[in-house]
């Protein structure tokens, strides 16, 4: 069974599939989870603690799914390609996640802003840390990178980067300067997943261990 917390994230996030967060009130937030407010304003403090505990929860949640497909009963190669293909489906149903990896935040999602300096401390260890802030985009995907272990991290890095290259970045800019999302996101091609194998075949046997 959830705990609180947990419940009131799951209803964060679901609300979020439905409108942008800046229309998303605590009340429903509450309801959806059958916590009170106050509960909610324990554990969170606000709607901006809040935001940041759901964008850390991405985060977390994303390397747990690293570290597991890592660590599978298969090749390393194979495991790499999986992760490749997993990245990019995750992050095209993600979009907080989306966002984390690329930095391309709509304004539909939470803002990714560090707690005030000299804020009082939450009460909560787990949104103290929230607290502190998303990773940026280069800082998760080296802790993504950190989960391969020294020999198969420069493998893990290029499998991470061919994953964002192939969905996850963004289009230009349009006139008003503003990101536009596109109207979907491809899965990776049986194409793409055989480059990738392939160059993971030769560059994670090369002498050198690292990539060009």
């Amino acid at each position: 069974m959830p705990t609180a917390r947990e419940a009131l994230l799951d209803a964060a996030l679901a609300a979020l599939a439905h409108r942008p967060w800046s229309t998303v009130r605590m009340a429903d937030l509450a309801a959806a989870a059958r916590v009170s407010r106050q509960t909610l304003y324990n554990e969170f403090g606000s709607k901006e603690g809040l935001a940041r505990a759901l964008v850390r929860r991405e985060a977390d949640a994303y390397l747990v799914g690293v570290r597991r497909l890592l660590t599978a009963s298969a090749p390393p190669e194979r495991n790499l390609v999986d992760l490749a293909e997993w990245t990019v489906t995750r992050a095209a149903a993600r979009p907080v996640l989306r966002a984390l990896l690329t930095g391309a935040w709509s304004d539909r999602l939470p803002a990714p802003r560090p707690a005030r300096p000299g804020a009082r401390p939450a009460a909560a260890p787990a949104q103290r840390r929230a607290d502190e802030g998303p990773p940026a985009p280069g800082e998760l995907v080296a802790a993504a990178v950190a989960c391969a272990g020294e020999e198969w991290a420069a493998g893990c890095e290029l499998a991470v980067r061919l994953a964002l290259s192939h969905v996850v970045a963004p289009e230009p800019p349009g006139a008003d300067g503003q990101w536009v999302e596109p109207d979907n996101w491809s899965p990776i091609t049986p194409r793409m997943t055989s480059v990738i194998e392939t160059i993971l075949s030769v560059e994670t046997r090369s002498p050198r261990n690292t990539m060009p």
